[in-house]
C-alpha cells in the first residue's frame, strides 16, 4: 500500500514508519524540516518537504495514495500568540480540504481521550473540534485514534521533583489515570491503516493504567526517591506554576483545564465506557528513560 504519514519522525511517526517500511509498504513521511529528509530516507520511506498549513501540498502529496495518517504538532505549546482551538481547528480544514480534493479514502487520525467531550475539557476540546471537521468528509473510512495520557508527558516533573521533592498538579493522588506509549500507538496505526474499514469508527489506545500515587511510587523507585509522592494543588497554583516556567497563559489555562477534567473523571468516561486491550509498554519500562533524563 501507498501510506503517506504526517508528523516527521516524531515519538510516534517514526516508528510507525519503520514498522510499515518493514511489512512492504510504500511510505511517505511529510516534513516541514528540511533536515529531516536525509533520516527519512534512511528508514526507506520518501520525505515530502512541506508545511501542514498548506493545502495545495497536503491535496498533491495525498493524491495516490490508499491510506494517510494524520496528526498536528502542539506547536501552540512554544507560541503564545496561538489560541490552541482556533489553531487544531484550522489544521483540522485544511485536512479535510486536502483529503477530499485528493481523493484519498483511507484516513487514521490521531485525536485524544477526552475527545468526546464539546466543553470543560481544556486543550483536549481542539481534538473534538478536529473529529468534526474530518467528520463532515463523504465516502472515507475514518478511524480516530484516541490515546490517553502519555508517558512522556511526565518528564516536565522532572524540573519540580529536582527542586520540590514531589510532583504537584491540580491532579493526582489517587486519581486513576490510563497512560500511553507512543510506541504502543504507533503499532495500533499500523494495523489500522492497512485494515479495511468502513464509515467512522473511534478506537481508544493505552499502555497501562495506574493511580497517580502509583506513577510516583514506581518512577521515585527509578530515580532512588522510593518516598516520592504525587500531590494535588489548586488550579491557582497549577496555573501560576506554568506562566512562572514560561507556559503562555492560554495554554496553562487550557492544561489547568484538562487536569481539571482528570481529576474528576469526566475526561475518561467514554475510555471506560470502551476500554481497549492494553499495550505491552508499561511504565515500569518508561521509569528507565524517566531515570535517564532525571540524571
Amino acid at each position: 500500500m501507498k501510506i503517506i504519514v504526517t508528523g516527521s519522525l516524531g515519538n510516534i511517526s517514526k516508528p510507525l514508519t519503520k514498522e510499515l517500511v518493514q511489512n512492504g509498504h510504500s511510505v511517505t513521511v511529510i516534513s516541514s524540516n528540511p533536515e529531516k529528509q536525509k533520516d527519512i530516507e534512511a528508514l526507506g520511506a520518501t520525505a515530502a518537504i512541506g508545511s501542514i498549513d498548506d493545502v495545495a501540498f497536503l491535496t498533491k502529496t495525498f493524491t495516490g495514495s490508499d491510506a494517510v495518517y494524520c496528526m498536528i504538532p502542539p506547536n501552540f505549546h512554544f507560541n503564545g500568540n496561538l489560541d490552541p482551538t482556533a489553531y487544531y481547528r484550522g489544521i483540522g480544514e485544511t485536512y479535510a480540504q486536502a483529503i477530499q480534493q485528493s481523493g484519498v479514502k483511507r484516513v487514521v487520525h490521531l485525536s485524544s481521550v477526552g475527545a468526546h467531550l464539546d466543553k470543560d475539557s481544556g486543550i483536549i476540546l481542539a481534538h473534538h473540534d478536529m473529529e468534526q471537521a474530518l467528520k463532515k468528509i463523504p465516502g472515507i473510512a475514518l478511524t480516530h485514534l484516541r490515546p490517553t495520557a502519555f508517558y512522556y508527558n511526565l518528564l516536565g516533573f522532572v524540573g519540580a521533583i529536582k527542586k520540590q521533592g514531589v510532583i504537584a498538579s491540580n491532579y493526582g493522588a489517587d486519581d486513576r489515570v490510563p497512560w500511553v506509549s507512543p510506541l504502543d500507538i504507533a503499532a495500533v496505526a499500523a494495523k489500522e491503516l492497512v485494515t479495511l474499514t468502513e464509515g467512522i469508527n473511534v478506537r481508544y489506545v493505552a499502555s497501562d493504567e495506574l493511580t497517580c500515587s502509583e506513577v510516583a511510587r514506581i518512577l521515585g523507585a527509578a530515580i532512588g526517591k522510593p518516598d516520592l509522592k504525587w500531590v494535588i494543588k489548586s488550579s491557582e497554583e497549577t496555573q501560576n506554576g506554568l506562566e512562572a516556567a514560561g507556559v503562555p497563559p492560554l495554554v496553562a489555562a487550557g492544561l489547568v483545564e484538562m487536569n481539571a477534567s482528570m481529576h474528576s473523571g469526566v475526561l475518561f468516561e467514554d475510555y471506560y465506557r470502551n476500554r481497549p486491550a492494553l499495550g505491552k509498554t508499561k511504565l515500569t519500562d518508561f521509569a528507565k528513560e524517566f531515570a535517564a533524563a532525571f540524571k
